[in-house]
């Protein structure tokens, strides 16, 4: 009699687990609040009625230039005179975007060349794996610029160009699982049951190959919003007058001395959302794996 041809999804009973433990808990409570802020941004900020910061980001006010936090402006404000928590709050909508847009299309990316290495083998297996090894030979944030400015900065450039150049971790999870789960009596079984293949791939062994690369995905994010905030350091991100942390960053290098303000909190955004991210991950690993 063969075996049942189902397989139970590897990551069943992983958020029972990752719930249990707090910092992880934690760090998925503000990362899920940093989202609901930016996606509110155009709400909570500007003149309307439910606004928080009665600042839009571009209102540029140069009485009140390099003004220090106070109680009309919470994290003051900056070079022109534009309220640092309205920008900042925008710009949580642009690293957000970036991060997980850009890790969605590597996931993508990745799961596919994985799945078709580690499913069929062979050539295709050579093909892809050197495929990744030409990747990996460009260093990643070179390959990114040089997309970036081959063509018009945006914020579709540079999700796409992250995409484009971070698949390689998630391919190589995908391959490996699928090597291993191939040859499993769940797969075997479904063969001799007469699935096809495109049925054994989406159904029996992407579900529990899936497992590492979400962990993957989720330090993923924290790596594109590291890299998206350098890029705008650099002046190759998102074009102004957008606001991003990392332009703000970049702008505060010249008043480092009189308005502490522009470097702390933008530079604790990124140091937070980016630990919030890795915690998230760390705790999806740990959770993933029952003996500890």
């Amino acid at each position: 009699m063969l075996p049942d041809p189902s397989s139970p999804p590897a990551t069943r009973g992983v958020w029972s687990r990752f719930r249990r433990r707090p910092v992880a808990s934690i760090s998925l409570s503000f990362v899920a609040f940093i989202c609901l802020v930016a996606l509110a941004a155009p709400l909570v900020t500007g003149p309307g009625r439910f606004a928080l910061v009665h600042f839009r980001p571009d209102t540029i006010d140069l009485g009140h230039r390099l003004t220090s936090p106070s109680h009309e402006h919470w994290l003051g404000t900056d070079d022109l005179g534009r309220d640092l928590l309205s920008r900042m709050i925008h710009g949580a909508r642009v690293s957000l975007a970036v991060g997980l847009a850009a890790t969605f299309i590597s996931l993508v990316i990745g799961s596919l060349f994985g799945a078709l290495a580690g499913y069929y083998g062979g050539t295709i297996d050579w093909c892809i794996s050197r495929l990744i090894e030409l990747v990996l030979c460009f260093p990643f944030l070179l390959l990114v610029l040089a997309i970036v400015a081959l063509f018009e900065p945006s914020l579709w450039t540079i999700m796409i160009a992250l995409g484009l150049t971070s698949w390689t971790s998630e391919a190589r999870y995908v391959r490996g699982e699928f090597l291993r789960l191939r040859e499993e009596e769940f797969a075997v079984a479904a063969r001799a049951g007469g699935a096809g293949d495109l049925r054994i791939i989406t159904r029996h062994l992407l579900p529990n190959a899936l497992a590492p690369v979400l962990v993957s995905a989720s330090f993923g994010v924290a790596y594109a919003i590291i890299v998206e905030s350098s890029l705008s350091f650099l002046g190759f991100g998102v074009p102004l007058p957008a606001p991003t942390w990392g332009a703000m960053l970049a702008t505060s290098e010249e008043y480092l001395g009189h308005a502490w303000w522009l470097a702390l909190f933008p530079g604790l955004a990124i140091f937070s959302t980016v630990i919030a991210f890795n915690l998230i991950g760390d705790g999806f690993r740990q959770a993933l794996d029952p003996q500890e």
